[in-house]
């Protein structure tokens, strides 16, 4: 993973992807293929290190457990008690109340984008680029083309309030961004 890498941090990060296998381990994604859903965790860690130079294991560690409060039976309590306050903070601050409507949970997350903690921003960036590459190599099914176009657009008003937060990840969002066009 590179010279920044100690066996601390290693041991974290894959306790962090043993965790979220374990979790996320009869989920799939929408796509075509029924993906296995922790390749998404996996490719946001991946991004963050190899396309973003972050090396923050806390950071890499929310990114690998973003989902696990959100989308699966893992609750605060637990999350914090095995990867402690920070990577739960992370988590928590990148979690939607699923109790609220799809729209209000959307909107939720443009107004609270400029208000997320550095890390948070580094993961919620990661998120919205791998989602739109995503959509643009194989979407969910019976996703149409205004669905994907909404989506893009969403995304870009949430990343617009993530800006400043890390040039090179909002430029590779950007450089997906402007592949938009290829949706039509």
């Amino acid at each position: 993973m590179g010279t920044g890498c100690n066996a601390g941090f290693t041991g974290e990060l894959l306790k962090a992807l043993s965790f979220a296998a374990e979790k996320h381990r009869n989920q799939r994604r929408k796509d075509p293929e029924a993906s296995p859903y922790i390749n998404h965790p996996i490719a946001l860690a991946d991004l963050l290190v190899n396309e973003g130079g972050v090396e923050d294991p806390v950071v890499l560690c929310a990114a690998v457990l973003h989902d696990t409060i959100e989308d699966t039976e893992t609750t605060p309590e637990e999350l914090g008690r095995v990867f402690g306050p920070a990577i739960l903070g992370i988590v928590l601050e990148v979690t939607d109340d699923k109790s609220l409507e799809k729209s209000v949970r959307k909107q939720l997350q443009v107004e609270h984008a400029p208000h997320c903690s550095p890390g948070a921003k580094l993961v919620k960036l990661a998120d919205k680029i791998c989602n739109l590459r995503d959509i643009l190599s194989s979407a969910p099914r019976g996703w149409s083309v205004e669905r994907r176009l909404e989506y893009f657009d969403w995304a870009g008003r949430v990343v617009a309030g993530l800006r400043g937060s890390h040039a090179g990840l909002e430029a590779i969002f950007d450089g997906v961004y402007a592949r938009r066009s290829e949706l039509r």
